[in-house]
């Protein structure tokens, strides 16, 4: 892959390389992907002048990008960005990758928004975990009357969650600190999180994008239920009467969801399928007791 080449060389090389190394479906693209990131160049462009010839450096890149690629590093993290809800975001290894299956939680928080609230109130959301901050932009680019903000305990990551609103002109408070210690005290209309919940013990650790992306941020203790259950019953002291907790889990934990959610003031819990068809966000509404409990 040392010899300078034409954009069509370059394309067929690098697919031969990667082909070898990941299943076939995607290797067409990402290859493009690369090879745009390093020619500046759009892919109806590479596409046009399959002809044109690369420079020494963008060839020497285009290699040094696609032995990454092969040796498995993720996508995102070698482009440095991530399409989500229509978004381009920036993601490094300190932010989990925004996948497509997460954009059914903001769809079900915009729906409850539409549903249930008054068109004259902006509600309040609450993003635990927030990572790169992809759920609270996503909320505000769509809801831009209403008020997001963003937790999240790593400093780095809301580094890249603010660099993210910036970009796309969000307002978005980012608040660092773990879970709801930053927001002691107050009370929100919707609270969202896709927080850590695979068991340690899980296989999928050990494939694909997952062995680059944070443990921090996949791994939780409890066959993946401690940061569920703990959001779960913190939320109340953190929810308006009749306010939303809408949270992302496994595709195995439905029922541990809907037990943490047996107790009174949690009316109606509900699971939503993600695109596979895999349970994947369940929400509450919270409504205190008739005794006044939190």
């Amino acid at each position: 892959m040392s010899d300078v080449q034409t954009y069509e060389q370059a394309r067929q090389t690098g697919r031969a390389y990667l082909s070898q190394h990941q299943p076939g479906d995607e290797v067409a693209l990402e290859v493009d992907l690369l090879l745009m990131a390093v020619t500046e160049q759009s892919r109806a462009a590479l596409l046009t002048w399959p002809e044109r010839t690369l420079t020494l450096e963008e060839q020497q890149r285009f290699d040094a990008l696609l032995k990454r690629r092969m040796q498995g590093e993720p996508i995102a993290y070698i482009l440095g960005q991530r399409a989500f809800w229509g978004l381009s975001l920036r993601v490094t290894p300190d932010t989990l990758i925004p996948r497509p299956d997460t954009e059914l939680l903001v769809e079900t928080a915009i729906d409850l928004y539409q549903t249930h609230g008054q068109t004259h109130q902006a509600w309040s959301f609450l993003d635990l975990g927030t990572g790169s901050g992809a759920i609270a932009c996503a909320l505000k680019h769509s809801l831009p009357q209403c008020t997001c903000t963003g937790v999240d305990r790593s400093d780095a990551a809301l580094a890249v969650a603010r660099e993210n609103a910036q970009a796309h002109d969000l307002d978005i408070q980012w608040l660092a600190g773990d879970w709801f210690a930053p927001v002691t005290g107050q009370r929100f209309d919707c609270i969202v999180a896709n927080p850590p919940y695979i068991d340690p013990s899980d296989a999928h650790l050990t494939q694909g994008d997952l062995r680059f992306e944070p443990q921090s941020a996949l791994i939780a203790a409890d066959q993946g239920m401690a940061d569920l259950r703990h959001i779960i019953e913190q939320a109340p002291f953190h929810l308006k009467p009749g306010g939303w907790l809408v949270l992302e889990h496994g595709y195995d934990q439905q029922d541990a969801m809907q037990a943490c959610f047996q107790p009174a003031h949690w009316q109606s819990p509900v699971t939503h399928k993600d695109l596979g068809g895999q349970p994947r966000v369940t929400l509450a509404q919270y409504q205190p007791n008739p005794k006044g409990a939190s």
